[in-house]
């Protein structure tokens, strides 16, 4: 069976990020999966190309999709996509949106990599290998406690019905962080704390597409990684997650589980 080297997935990101890039700004066609939930033309062109080239050089692997769910094949050598990440910025013209692709062999993921089209930054990692943007090693920020720590969270598409709509925890974490940002791409969250250029980060209900990638390469940054009860296995139903440095970390979650 042919494995994919982080070369192929790079390769891959950055063409689909081109497509979205080219379709930026132009008047494309916007549907609605929910209430607040867009799906666009671009989705399914980064999404078509995406699965077209997977299919034709690694044929007969798994492939998990946002838009067009999991494609069956072997499950121990598995693609995790999502060819849009921040579609609501991005149907409003705001450039904060990513590509993210991982590649997982068995249950653990082994490659990953998200592109930022608008700014040309390209984050990967291989596991046990350590993490990069541009071909340049990155580490997480060394903020040593919360009240020193800039954090980013995001909000689920049902939080006018779901009880776990993350306000509660937002406003808890206002009053004790250095500040809070909410920037619409959970793969580029993930990828900041990565970069150091947040403190941590923390989200209910996100989807394995969203943070696969974006996980491996803030683990291989040094970032400790979990879900909100501090389990370490953060892309297991139901999925959420929590990030940042080893003490950050620590205090996030006691404000977490303190509610």
């Amino acid at each position: 069976m042919k494995q994919p080297q982080l070369g192929d997935l790079i390769r891959i990101a950055k063409h689909a990020g081109k497509i979205l890039k080219e379709g930026f700004g132009t008047d494309f066609q916007i549907d609605h999966k929910g209430l607040v939930d867009l799906v666009t033309d671009m989705d399914r062109r980064s999404e078509e190309y995406i699965l077209n080239e997977i299919r034709t050089t690694f044929p007969g692997d798994e492939i998990v999709s946002e838009e067009s769910g999991t494609s069956q094949g072997n499950h121990n050598a598995r693609w995790i996509v999502d060819p849009l990440d921040g579609t609501v910025n991005y149907a409003h013209r705001l450039p904060i949106y990513s590509v993210s692709i991982a590649y997982a062999i068995g249950k653990e993921v082994q490659l990953g990599v998200v592109y930022n089209p608008a700014m040309d930054e390209c984050f990967t990692a291989e596991r046990g290998k350590g993490a990069w943007l541009n071909e340049k090693p990155i580490r997480a920020a060394g903020a040593e406690k919360l009240v020193e720590a800039l954090l980013v969270t995001g909000f689920p598409y049902d939080i006018r019905t779901t009880q776990f709509n993350n306000m509660d925890q937002f406003n808890a974490m206002v009053m004790k962080s250095q500040g809070m940002r909410r920037l619409g791409s959970a793969a580029l969250d993930c990828c900041y704390i990565a970069d150091g250029r947040l403190d941590g980060y923390w989200e209910f209900g996100v989807k394995t597409w969203d943070v696969a990638a974006g996980g491996l390469i803030a683990e291989e940054a040094g970032v400790v990684v979990t879900d909100v009860n501090g389990g370490a296995d953060y892309l297991k139903s139901p999925l959420s997650i929590c990030m940042a440095n080893s003490a950050v970390h620590k205090e996030m979650l006691e404000v977490l589980k303190g509610l």
